[in-house]
This record gives structure tokens, C-alpha cells and sequence, in this order.
């Protein structure tokens, strides 16, 4: 079993690792991602005003990709950091992708495939009876992914008992 974890930095670890060592079972296969768009006004920082991600044939240069490539691989490993540790104190290993996307749903959707995952697990981040939820990435991903997709709720806070 191939599980792959899609996270923006908000999966409960702890809900995650649970469900996660029972998917793979014992021999199973873990891959952590998160999707991370560059913005705008970053690549106009580094000069890149002639590049259009959205189709021109014009490229960054390729100090410029390296760059976006450090952005991208410093803050995917700040997002997926504490599942990945999670997973590891658990003896569950993991390995990582960071990816830049301006779309995450169809990246997540794409690396799926690409993996050939037996599953992706995922969190909502909005509640499921609220409209908007359908525009979410995890509601995307479950109606456009080629593989089935697990999506958890969001952890359950406990709240501190008033004091008198």
C-alpha cells in the first residue's frame, strides 16, 4: 500500500500517523507532499518580469529556478516538517516531494497518478456542509484524482475548562 499525505501544514500529526499506520499495514510505502505556489511579486523580485508561468514560452533563468527551487524546498519542508517527524517517531518512514503548483488539487491529483498511490489521505480545512467546502482542494481532489482519496476532518480542539 502506497499512501500519499497531502498536507498545507494543518493535518493533526496525531491523527495522521494513526490512520496512516493502519492504511500501510506493515510493509507499506509513505510519501508526504504540499503544494507551494511562488508568488507574483516573488519572481518580479528576482527579475522575472518577462516570465508567464500561465503559457508564455519564456523561462526564468536558471538562477532564477533555483531560487524558486530553494523557496519551494524550504517551505515545503517547514509545512510537511511535523508529519514527517510524526511518522518517523512512529517507525513509520516517509519520504518527502515539495512541488510548486499554481493549482493544487490538479498537482496533488497528478503526483497521485504519477506515484501510483493506492490512496491519498488529506484534510478538510473547511466544515463539509458549508458551501465553499465544494471550491476546497480537498473536495477537488476527491471528485478529480484517478485514486481514492481519504480526507480527514480537522483535529478536534479541547477547549480549557473555565476557571471561577
Amino acid at each position: 500500500m502506497h499512501v500519499l499525505i497531502a498536507t498545507s501544514g494543518v493535518l493533526g500529526a496525531d491523527q495522521v500517523v494513526e490512520f496512516t499506520r493502519r492504511l500501510i499495514g506493515g510493509d507499506g510505502k509513505v510519501t508526504v507532499t504540499t503544494v507551494i505556489e511562488v508568488p507574483r511579486s516573488f519572481l518580479d523580485q528576482l527579475g522575472a518580469d518577462d516570465w508567464n508561468a500561465a503559457g508564455s514560452d519564456a523561462r526564468p533563468s536558471p538562477t532564477q529556478e533555483s531560487v524558486v527551487e530553494r523557496y519551494v524546498e524550504e517551505r515545503g519542508r517547514r509545512m510537511c516538517e511535523p508529519l514527517l517527524n510524526a511518522l518517523e517517531g512512529e517507525g513509520i518512514p516517509a519520504a518527502s516531494v515539495y512541488l510548486e503548483g499554481e493549482d493544487p488539487a490538479a498537482t496533488i491529483s497528478g503526483l497521485a497518478t504519477k506515484l501510483e498511490a493506492d490512496v491519498v489521505l488529506l484534510g478538510a480545512t473547511r466544515p463539509i456542509f458549508h458551501q465553499s467546502a465544494w471550491e476546497s482542494v480537498s473536495a477537488r481532489v476527491t471528485l478529480e484524482c484517478a485514486r481514492p482519496v481519504l480526507v480527514l476532518p480537522p483535529p478536534v480542539r479541547v477547549e480549557a475548562p473555565e476557571e471561577d
